[in-house]
């Protein structure tokens, strides 16, 4: 069975603007998305889920479905805030959905088979699919999850500082836990590059190849039964908290702490780069033509 990519593009982008899961940043108008589904096809996903709301169903459909058609299953999934089908009878008033582990939650009536979890909005790199489809056909089980873990100097913007989900992972090679750093950059020093997050008003140096998560995870369906008892629990700590948000990393730690799965961390040597700001726009341009140029993409490609 082929594995599933499922793709975080509910947000509404309010730092950025507009829409910037269909905006255009290739050579001929492609998507961020579009690189990320070229390569899961190249690495043998059998289908697309797009996890949106309904209100941007069309504009979606509009764009995906002719550059897709034969090429790869598609599907949606529309995040919204009816908490009923999780046995919740309460009324939250919210400006937005729960967060990313709610959204991938929407996704159980439609998803039976292993399946990854990007956001709409990152670059993720070729070789990071083709290893994470690996693990999807011949590793996954429903007690074993995974997580792509990026080098954190492959991941840093040269214009500030940066959030970053810093993941602790023991001899095995397993996630034992992430640590949100909010201030993590480059710093030279004798002459050399180096890497430090700030906390407190302390400074501390990082190696280059700590893995960090881009929030690119590896499932089975196993993992909504789990993720709707913490989300119900979730729901009744937070109900006087209309922003409190059901992360993807808050379930992997109680299902670790629960010794309930694993998380195997799978290195990759990618680049990573995103779009947060409209100022992000003009970089993530020039990445992806110089690896046009290099002839990593074509100029065209669907």
């Amino acid at each position: 069975m082929k594995p599933t990519l499922l793709i975080l593009a509910a947000g509404m982008a309010s730092r950025y603007g507009s829409m910037k899961q269909i905006d255009a940043f290739g050579p001929n108008g492609e998507t961020i998305i579009d690189y990320s589904i070229y390569d899961a096809i190249k690495a043998g996903f059998g289908k697309v889920s797009f996890i949106i709301r309904e209100e941007f169903a069309d504009a979606f459909k509009a764009i995906f479905e002719p550059k897709l058609q034969g090429k790869i299953e598609t599907d949606y999934v529309y995040q919204g805030t009816d908490l009923r089908k999780y046995g919740i009878d309460k009324e939250v008033e919210r400006a937005k959905p729960w967060g990313t582990a709610h959204a991938v939650l929407e996704a159980h009536a439609q998803v039976k088979e292993p399946f990854c979890v990007i956001n709409a909005d990152d670059f993720y790199g070729y070789e990071a699919f083709e290893k994470m489809a690996k693990f999807l056909t011949s590793e996954v089980n429903d007690h074993t999850f995974s997580l792509m873990g990026y080098q954190v100097d492959k991941t840093l913007s040269d214009h500030g500082t940066v959030s970053r989900g810093v993941c602790e992972v023991n001899s095995a090679g397993n996630m034992v836990g992430i640590n949100e750093r909010t201030q993590v950059y480059f710093k030279e020093v004798n002459g050399e590059k180096k890497v430090f997050y700030e906390e407190g008003g302390v400074e501390t140096e990082i190696s280059k190849d700590t893995r960090v998560s881009m929030n690119f995870w590896g499932f089975t369906p196993a993992v909504f039964e789990e993720s709707k008892k913490l989300f119900v629990d979730f729901v009744e700590a937070n109900l006087d908290k209309p922003k409190a948000e059901f992360f993807i990393p808050l379930v992997a730690d109680k299902l670790i702490k629960s010794g309930k799965a694993t998380f195997k961390v799978i290195p990759t040597s990618e680049v990573w780069f995103g779009v947060t700001y409209k100022e992000d726009k003009p970089i993530v341009q020039k990445c992806i033509s110089s690896l046009v140029e290099k002839g990593v993409y074509p100029a065209k490609l669907f």
